[in-house]
Parts: structure tokens; sequence; C-alpha cells
């Protein structure tokens, strides 16, 4: 099992990507995806980290499914995470979930919509774990470095920046490569989630849409512009997932899109 430190050691020099469902849907699911990640890794050398959430607090409808809640998620992960020998990284919404989260997660991830809330911040940073902040659609990739400012003050010493794309008109989002040499300026590895940005905000009314299809396009582009890691969220069956489907990667397309992503980061940067 990769400790946190070393993760986060690895981020610095070789491609890694953070891979699951959207929300954690089941229990039995979430440790048939991450025993297939886990022989991902094993057979391409790729070091991979298990994501889902327990609690989707976002979601476009009140109808919406949301995950299991805290407790009962945090103990699918400890499973999921023993099981595998994975890390894993799952969601926080308020500062008080920030150290029983940290006491299972190897990462944990501030929502794009809470990347300015500065108490979850420095609660996330406070736990010493490895903090990944995924981007605001509405924020330039510059204005991350009020963010790292943020963790830095509250002791943070292992920060990932995630881009996800920006607002584009309504129900739309557009990638700025430019984002991934910014953020990096910022002293800390960029991570590009391939998945999201291909995501139709809102666009089916009450949930969201997305354009499945432009996921490794956009993902090859992000490896070639020099991101350090690539999220990717999956599910054995998307088109029947109960969150993020529509933008979701088919777990059986998995291993081939990293294949290529992996010959791309050789191809453009020799490692």
């Amino acid at each position: 099992m990769t400790g946190a430190s070393d993760l986060f050691s690895l981020s610095r020099r070789s491609l890694f990507a953070i891979v699951g469902p959207c929300a954690l849907e089941e229990l039995e699911l979430g440790l048939r995806v991450a025993e297939r990640l886990a022989a991902i890794q094993d057979e391409l050398g790729i070091p991979l980290v298990f994501k889902s959430s327990f609690d989707k607090a976002n979601r476009s409808s009140v109808d919406s499914f949301r995950g299991p809640g805290l407790q009962t998620g945090l103990e699918w992960l400890q499973r999921i995470k023993e099981a595998s020998g994975l890390p894993v990284v799952t969601d926080i919404h308020a500062p008080e979930q920030a150290r029983p989260v940290a006491d299972v997660a190897d990462v944990l991830q501030i929502p794009a919509f809470l990347c300015r809330q500065t108490d979850l911040l420095l609660a996330a940073a406070k736990t010493g774990r490895i903090v990944n902040v995924k981007k605001g659609q509405f924020l330039a990739p510059w204005d991350m470095a009020n963010v790292v400012a943020k963790l830095e003050a509250g002791g943070g010493e292992s920060i990932w920046l995630t881009e996800r794309g920006s607002s584009f008109g309504y129900n739309n989002l557009v990638v700025d490569m430019r984002s991934i040499p910014i953020m990096q300026d910022t002293g800390w590895p960029a991570v590009f989630d391939a998945t999201h940005s291909v995501q139709l905000p809102g666009g089916q009314g009450t949930r969201s849409g997305g354009q499945r299809q432009f996921v490794g396009t956009l993902a090859r582009a992000a490896v070639a512009a020099g991101c350090n890691g690539i999220f990717l969220e999956v599910h054995p069956d998307p088109d029947h997932a109960l969150c993020d489907g529509p933008n979701s990667l088919a777990l059986d397309a998995l291993a081939g899109e990293l294949r290529r992503l992996l010959a791309v980061r050789e191809a453009v940067h020799g490692n």
C-alpha cells in the first residue's frame, strides 16, 4: 500500500491517476472497481488513487442520489482501501469533516464550488493529508495562488490543484490548457479532471449531462500540456450510474485510455 508521503513524492515525478465512481453507490461496487484498478496499476505501472464520494452535496436536484453519508461512507472506504491496497480520496464539504475523513483517506478533496472556503481549506491543511483542490468553474487559474496561500497558512505541505473546466455560457464548460502550467507555477502539482471537464452542468434540467466521447481527447491534450495527474470518474455501467453517468468513462475502457496517456507522456516529455 502506497503511503500518503510516498504518493505525493510520486506525483511530482510520474504521471498518476485519480480514478473511481462519482459516488459510493454500494460497497460491493466500490470493491469491484478498486480490485480492477489495482490490477491495472500492477499491469501498467501507473500509480492509481481510488476516488469516490460519501456525499455529493451539490447535486442539481434535492431528489438526486447523494451517497451513503459520512459514517457508512468512511467504513466502506476503509474496507476498499484494505482490500485493494490503493490509497483513497474523497470530498469534504465542512470543516468538521476534515479530521474524521483524514483518519481514513490519504487525500482530502475540496469540491470546486467550495475552493475559496477559508475555514474548509484550513481544516483540511491541518490534517497533514494531501489536499486536492478542484479549481472553481468561476476562477481564473492564477486565482488559485490565493487558495494555495490559505492552505500553506494552515500548515499544508502536500497540495494538488485540479483543473476541471470553466463556465462557458449556460450549461457548458470549456478547458484552457494554459491553466496547467499556470497552476504549476504555484510550486504544486496540477491534475486534470477529464471527466468533469466534459460535463454539461444542469444540462438535463434536474441533473447534469455530459459528453464522455471527448474525455480521451481532453485527457491526452492535458498530458501533452504537462499535467502531473489525471482525474477520471469510471463506472462499470455509466449509463446506469447514480451520479455523473453521462460524463463518466466505462471501466472497461480505462486500461486502454491510460495506455494512450502514458504513450503521450513518453512521446512528449520522455518519461
